[in-house]
């Protein structure tokens, strides 16, 4: 196993695979324990689905770089879904649901209406559970997310007393003079980033799993922000890492692969949890 693995290594879609991997993950975990604590985790399966719409949309216009519909998008409708979640008409999680089942619905009709290809379920497969996309980025795919991670991990890094501040107490940030409407907006459009980025690693319906789990994980053990944000972004990386090698040697699916390890690593945090909280 150990020489197929060495083999394997040497292709580039591996190594391509790996480190795009690597960095989304970390942006997930990073802003995960943020959406965690702020109780709106789901918003990345909203954005997921809006994403799938709009991808739906430009592989139909033939768009020859799909990321230049999906990301717009996607950005707008994380602005859109944060100020419907501060109408008392719509509260935010009826928003996220009636955002992402109508993108869902559109995108799929759209596909059935004007096949681009002849496996349309084939596609439709491989967009919702990540299949194979993840080995079949190309040079210019790599540097893209490389350059937006890093974007994501500088913002965050910078802005990190604020975005505490914002989540734990968000009227107490605005109490201190910051704007903390600014903040949140840039909490969704980075998420929104990350969201379009997430989807050729594990699939529009499975990048939820990549902002909860490691979050999650490292809050059996840890108490601080700072704890489970630093724990957060290992085990993100790690089960990413893990993931991705388990698949491409067991011929597993990338993305349902990923979110498997990150189960078990979340079981394996759960117990050693209650085990420290019994002493």
């Amino acid at each position: 196993m150990l020489e197929k693995l060495t083999v394997y290594l040497q292709y580039p879609f591996v190594q391509y695979a790996l480190i795009v991997g690597v960095f989304i993950a970390l942006c997930s975990s990073l802003l995960g324990v943020t959406l965690v604590l702020r109780r709106f985790s789901f918003i990345g399966d909203g954005l997921s689905h809006v994403a799938f719409g709009a991808m739906a949309v430009a592989s139909v216009m033939g768009l020859s770089d799909e990321m230049l519909l999906v990301l717009p998008v996607t950005v707008a409708s994380a602005v859109l879904l944060l100020r419907a979640g501060k109408n008392a008409k719509i509260k935010g999680d009826a928003a996220i649901a009636l955002i992402s089942v109508a993108a869902l619905a559109f995108g799929y009709m759209v596909m059935n209406l004007f096949p681009v290809s002849g496996n349309v379920s084939g596609d439709v497969c491989s967009t919702l559970f990540g299949s194979t996309s993840i080995l079949t980025l190309e040079l210019k795919d790599v540097i893209l997310c490389i350059t937006l991670s890093i974007a994501v991990i500088v913002i965050f890094v910078l802005l990190y007393n604020k975005i505490f501040a914002v989540t734990f107490d968000e009227d107490f940030a605005k109490a201190t003079g910051a704007n903390a409407d600014i903040y949140n907006l840039l909490i969704a459009v980075i998420t929104a980033v990350i969201i379009v980025l997430a989807m050729n690693l594990v699939g529009s319906l499975l990048i939820s799993a990549l902002v909860i789990f490691p979050a999650l994980s490292a809050m059996r053990i840890f108490r601080s922000f700072f704890s489970v944000t630093v724990c957060s972004a290992v085990v993100a990386v790690l089960s990413s890492f893990t993931g991705i090698i388990a698949s491409i040697l067991a011929g597993t699916p990338v993305g349902s692969t990923i979110v498997a390890v990150q189960v078990v690593v979340f079981a394996l945090f759960y117990v050693a949890g209650a085990a420290l909280s019994r002493r």
